[in-house]
């Protein structure tokens, strides 16, 4: 089973931009960064637009927040 593959990956794979991307899928060039840097996680909805300019259902796609979530543990001020 081939693994699924972020939409950063896909955009270098076919030599996109996230403007090109944007324009594509019929979505804010803003909105669609954000989705490209994992900032931001997509709806259902801007999901299938993304996934279907690379031919896929969103299924096919890994989504989700790159940025990694910091824990941050202690005593409070000191």
């Amino acid at each position: 089973m081939e693994t699924s593959k972020a939409v950063d990956e896909l955009c270098r794979e076919r030599g996109i931009d996230v403007r090109q991307l944007a324009e594509q899928a019929n979505l804010d060039e803003q909105r669609v960064l954000a989705i490209v840097l994992g900032r931001w996680t997509p709806s259902p909805a801007e999901r299938d637009r993304i996934a279907a300019v690379f031919g896929l259902t969103r299924e096919q796609v890994a989504w989700g927040h790159k940025t990694p979530i910091q824990h941050i543990y202690g005593s409070g001020p000191g």
